[in-house]
């Protein structure tokens, strides 16, 4: 799959005529607990020549390719990553965090790096897990039975927002088992449990539904609710310098 990867990553470049400046996991795999069936969800970032930029419309701004069982490829433009990261998007967040990285040019994870704690917006955050969280505990997770993928898609977003909530100047981590820490120590048998069933189990296995697990899970749901509307704001403009940044990754690429 790697090498399959690395294929897709230059043809890409290729037919588009762009350069792809960082390609890493985005999903489970990168989270820390994938099945022996789940996909590579694999996101990156990319620029294309100087002149294209030089141009009174602007063009389309991501790629994204068909899905398969195996592979989930798509990116996005550089301008566009660059604005997300100034409106502290958690996604891009995690993807300059993850653990597996495909492909990476101009040190640019190490670019964006100095940015990161500036542009992290803890309301916006605390908003994108806590919808995640929602989700989990108001649809995916009602049953006697629940989908193990579920379970920890819900468990690592309330973990996440915890760790926004106890402390807000703090990016939360992308890892599962960074996220761990905040875990109270008498779910962490159950959790380590169920992190051993998914590592054998397909994507669609299902478990008994675990009271303790969803009554914490209900429980963060609520105390990130009650504090959602607190949490401090960026000042508009308060990070400088991506225009400069911007326009040296697009020379030098």
């Amino acid at each position: 799959m790697h090498a399959r990867i690395q294929t897709a990553l230059t043809q890409l470049e290729a037919t588009h005529n762009v350069r792809v400046l960082y390609a890493c996991e985005s999903g489970s795999r990168a989270w820390g607990f994938p099945s022996p069936d789940s996909d590579y969800d694999v996101r990156f970032i990319y620029a294309h020549p100087t002149d294209w930029y030089l141009t009174l419309d602007e063009g389309p701004d991501t790629l994204n390719f068909p899905v398969d069982e195996e592979l989930d490829l798509a990116g996005w433009e550089l301008r566009k990553a660059l604005k997300l990261l100034r409106g502290s998007n958690a996604a891009l967040f995690e993807w300059l965090q993850s653990p597996v990285v495909y492909r990476e040019a101009l040190d640019f994870r190490a670019a964006l790096q100095p940015f990161m704690g500036g542009c992290f917006n803890p309301r916006a955050g605390l908003h994108h897990y806590l919808g995640l969280v929602r989700r989990g505990v108001e649809d995916d997770l009602t049953g006697e039975e629940v989908r193990l993928k579920r379970l920890f898609y819900a468990l690592r977003s309330a973990l996440a927002a915890r760790w926004i909530r106890e402390g807000p100047a703090d990016l939360p981590p992308m890892e599962f088992r960074l996220l761990r820490e905040l875990l109270p120590a008498a779910l962490n048998a159950s959790v380590d449990e169920l992190l051993a069933c998914k590592a054998t189990a397909d994507e669609k296995t299902t478990v008994p539904s675990p009271s303790e697990l969803l009554m914490f899970l209900r429980e963060e749901y609520e105390a990130s609710q009650a504090v959602r509307t607190t949490l401090p704001v960026p000042a508009a403009g308060a990070v400088s310098g991506l225009d400069a940044l911007f326009r040296r990754l697009v020379k030098k690429a």
